[in-house]
């Protein structure tokens, strides 16, 4: 319940509103509501309207998409997860659950690469699996990438190439299409750009994540993966150094990184020494990150996340289920 917007505030009304002990004393509201961390505390104008909250920054990326498996082309690389950060207010005692989503897993004999899994801050917001990668049908053009938070690479052969998939608007981009006439896929999209779309003999390269400093230092995370070939050239590389890297000459896909959402490397045919059996790499898994004031940091969680402290605030690490309560 917020502070009166006008006429008299009691002690009891900041007491019930932002804690204390007895005898109360204006020093322990330093800091709260509109009051500044020092000197002379005026109860009108530091609390009228005001309200006991918590701000909390958060970075929430959701699992990246498989690359695509191949049957003698090559499979595009698979999208990253969705990515959102942000700040808020949130009220004490708000028990804020956390699930983190897993990485796709790669294609195999002409199969697209699998969507990545959601990661979700609940009542806050939801990133979307990363689309997983397109792959080549025997006889047929390459197919489409899937959507997801980033859309994952079309895939190619020699009869055509397939489009990438679209990304979700706010959180990713769109995979890079594969060529027509020349079997080499396109990458998956990221967080920061889209999937390359190939022009030549050489894959095409995820997306670039994204780089956040909310845990103090500053980290990419969210690349697309590389597009696989088919020939003599060379693959596609996974954005920002998290995705994975297309194959070549029939080897699979790399896996991306893990809890970083980056796309899956897809994977490159050789005919006929690997016709069925090339892999698209797996997306690596998601990850959820909490910026606390340390001031205000509870203690109170569940599902063992890394907790560390970066100056002034406190950083809470979800690489799998679990709960903060503010």
């Amino acid at each position: 319940m917020a502070m009166p917007s006008s006429g008299e505030i009691k002690f009891s009304q900041l007491q019930t509103e932002f804690g204390g002990s007895n005898p109360i004393g204006l020093s322990e509201y330093y800091g709260k509501g509109n009051a500044p961390a020092s000197g002379e505390i005026q109860l009108g104008a530091d609390f009228y309207g005001t309200a006991n909250t918590v701000t909390i920054a958060y970075l929430v990326v959701a699992g990246g998409g498989g690359g695509g498996g191949c049957y003698n082309g090559a499979g595009g690389g698979g999208g990253a997860g969705g990515y959102l950060t942000s700040s808020y207010a949130q009220t004490p005692g708000t028990v804020l659950s956390v699930t983190v989503g897993g990485g796709g897993s790669g294609g195999n004999n002409s199969v697209n690469g699998s969507n990545g899994g959601n990661s979700t801050l609940t009542g806050v917001t939801t990133a979307i699996g990363g689309g997983g990668g397109g792959t080549r049908i025997s006889g047929q053009a390459g197919n489409n990438g899937n959507s997801g938070g980033s859309g994952g690479g079309g895939g190619s052969t020699g009869d055509g190439g397939g489009s990438g998939g679209a990304g979700t608007s706010g959180q990713g981009n769109n995979g890079g299409t594969a060529p027509y006439g020349e079997s080499v896929a396109g990458g998956g999209g990221g967080a920061g750009a889209v999937g390359v779309s190939p022009s030549s003999d050489a894959g095409g390269n995820g997306g670039v994540g994204l780089a956040s400093s909310i845990t103090g230092s500053s980290v990419y995370r969210a690349g697309g993966g590389g597009g696989g070939n088919y020939g003599g050239g060379t693959q596609g590389l996974g954005g920002s150094s998290v995705g994975g890297n297309g194959g070549i000459n029939g080897t699979n896909g790399s896996a991306a990184t893990a809890n970083t959402g980056g796309g899956g490397g897809g994977a490159g045919a050789n005919y006929p020494s690997n016709y069925s059996n090339v892999l698209g790499g797996a997306g690596g898994s998601g990850i959820v990150i909490l910026s606390v004031p340390t001031s205000s940091y509870s203690g109170t969680t569940t599902g063992s996340p890394l907790v560390t402290t970066s100056g002034s605030n406190t950083i809470i690490t979800f690489t799998g289920t679990g709960s903060y309560t503010v």
